[in-house]
């Protein structure tokens, strides 16, 4: 396993101001690159957010975008030019059928790309068969790390034993709207309960909606808050795993 470093990006976006959200994802990107870390990692949705879509399908097909737009050329560009790895969760349309997706790209490729599994992140009632989960897990090599990523009620929902891998790192990005007051008054534990029994490390991303969330980032290791980013704070959290797990 490589010494690496694991930014955890508690940053703003706004509901389908892609290119604000876009901008806000590269100028962060140029940040990490000059602090040395080798994968910046955002939240659930970050790309277009967590609200953008409308239930209409002839809508929504606009806002997501495929793994040829050219907002996704534009990462993988930056990614190349920085040198730095990237994980974001996004909107993906693929043919006629939308999915809640999360995109890993390393030195300019798209080497992975999960789709959410459980149903949480749509309206049911609302939605039709153009609106879809993915059907499997995600277990992947890291620069010698096993690894996963789960999105938001994945490890909440009926789908939670799926990723039980045994993995070194499990990704989280997510999207929630606790208070700072209710998060570090109990929720933020009942998370590190909830994922103690998926990887060594779970590494938790939440993004900043003024109005709604207040964002931050966690560490979980065997249930306990080793690493925390407060609410509130929009920036990065820094993580070395390979010191974590001598520690």
């Amino acid at each position: 396993m490589q010494d690496i470093c694991i930014a955890l990006a508690s940053r703003p976006f706004r509901d389908r101001a892609v290119e604000q959200n876009l901008s806000v994802l590269l100028d962060s990107m140029e940040e990490a690159a000059g602090r040395g870390v080798d994968l910046i990692c955002f939240g659930e949705a970050y790309l277009q957010g967590v609200d953008c879509l409308k239930w209409d399908y002839a809508a929504d097909r606009t806002m997501a975008v495929t793994r040829e737009s050219g907002e996704i050329s534009r990462i993988r560009e930056a990614s190349a030019r920085l040198g730095v790895d990237v994980m974001f969760g996004y909107i993906e349309r693929e043919a006629e059928t939308l999915y809640s997706s999360c995109m890993l790209v390393e030195r300019g490729e798209i080497t992975r790309n999960y789709r959410r599994m459980s149903g949480g992140w749509k309206e049911y009632t609302r939605t039709d068969g153009h609106y879809r989960e993915g059907c499997a897990p995600l277990l992947f090599d890291y620069r010698g790390w096993k690894c996963s990523v789960a999105l938001c009620g994945d490890l909440w929902d009926t789908t939670q034993d799926a990723y039980r891998l045994g993995e070194d790192i499990l990704f989280w990005p997510l999207y929630c709207s606790y208070s700072r007051e209710e998060w570090l008054g109990g929720t933020l534990q009942e998370y590190a309960r909830q994922c103690r029994d998926h990887a060594s490390l779970t590494l938790m991303i939440n993004s900043i909606c003024e109005g709604d969330s207040e964002g931050g980032c966690a560490v979980y290791r065997q249930g306990e808050v080793t690493q925390l980013l407060e609410p509130g704070v929009d920036g990065l959290l820094c993580v070395r795993p390979l010191q974590m797990m001598k520690g």
